[in-house]
């Protein structure tokens, strides 16, 4: 860079600092409307990794954060070497994993079904409808699960109509049907409410391109695979992504609300593990904090991992960076 250069440069920059101010200035409500959620993200995600730092302390509570022993990666150590890490690790991945299996392309699907549907009313209603369970706490969809599936409930009837005799066998302390409960109850509560970003992203497709595909000869499926999915698929994509980045954060509160002693060789997943030694045991609090780290840890490198494999699939015209 030459010396005129440089000086161009330097009389820009206080143009720019100025005309920055300017914008703010003259958007200031756009500002104070994103001051909330910025303080937000500040009170509740950035400054609580203040306390990660007693994942690498033997935390005790009179002695407080810096007062407490270092111990370097020592509960990393006692984690890796635990009896049940494998049996944790896999259990949360083949949860996480059959959730996006059996939840990620449903949503699509309904979105597509919803898009092609003619019937306004129809199509109003079911949407309504898919809707409605989004809105069911956690809490009221497990008791409605346990409702359901108790031998003294609807599954006795159900188990007695189709041929059965006597009392329908108790599966809830099922270890085997636990994921396969858990991942399509939830799969009914979101699909609904998981097709509003596709509908939203469906609505921009260019009513000419079907008209041109349907001049084309082209059927109403061939539209949908050559118009409609190609459409959204940067949005899919995206959805991915980011889905893939909470690999290791399975739901806490479900999880631990249709866990019993019969089902804990599945049901026992990380998250519900912190719960357990870093909330119910005393001066555990540096060891729980260690494995969450370590979770998080895990999910980054999913996102990255998968960001990269799809931005490389695509050509790099997709991906989150």
């Amino acid at each position: 860079m030459n010396i005129t250069a440089q000086k161009e440069l330097a009389a820009q920059t206080p143009l720019r600092k100025q005309g920055f101010w300017l914008r703010v200035q003259k958007n200031w409500q756009l500002h104070l409307l994103m001051a909330l959620p910025v303080l937000y993200l500040i009170v509740f995600y950035y400054a609580p990794m203040y306390g990660l730092q007693i994942a690498f302390k033997d935390f005790r509570t009179r002695a407080g954060i810096w007062g407490s022993e270092w111990v370097g990666f020592k509960h990393f150590i006692d984690f890796f070497n635990a009896y049940n890490f494998w049996e944790l690790i896999k259990n949360t991945l083949v949860l996480s994993l059959y959730t996006i299996a059996a939840s990620f392309p449903i949503p699509i699907v309904l979105a597509l079904m919803l898009h092609v549907s003619e019937r306004k009313v129809l199509k109003k209603l079911t949407q309504n409808v898919s809707y409605m369970p989004h809105f069911i706490s956690v809490v009221v969809l497990v008791g409605i699960v346990n409702q359901i599936l108790s031998p003294i409930g609807v599954a006795t009837t159900l188990y007695n109509f189709f041929g059965g005799v006597g009392t329908a066998p108790d599966i809830r302390g099922s270890a085997a049907a636990f994921r396969h409960l858990y991942v399509w109850s939830g799969v009914w509560q979101q699909m609904g409410w998981s097709t509003i970003i596709y509908v939203a992203a469906l609505s921009g497709v260019s009513h000419e391109l079907h008209e041109a595909a349907e001049l084309d000869g082209a059927s109403r499926w061939k539209r949908v695979l050559n118009v409609d999915l190609p459409a959204i698929l940067p949005t899919i994509c995206i959805m991915l992504i980011l889905r893939f980045g909470s690999t290791m954060s399975v739901g806490f509160e479900k999880v631990y609300l249709m866990q019993n002693d019969l089902n804990l060789s599945t049901s026992e997943v990380i998250s519900t593990y912190v719960y357990k030694v870093g909330f119910t045991k005393a001066n555990q609090q540096s060891y729980g904090t260690a494995i969450d780290l370590f979770n998080a840890v895990i999910n980054t490198i999913m996102l990255v991992s998968v960001n990269a494999i799809t931005s490389k699939l695509t050509n790099g015209e997709q991906g989150l960076f």
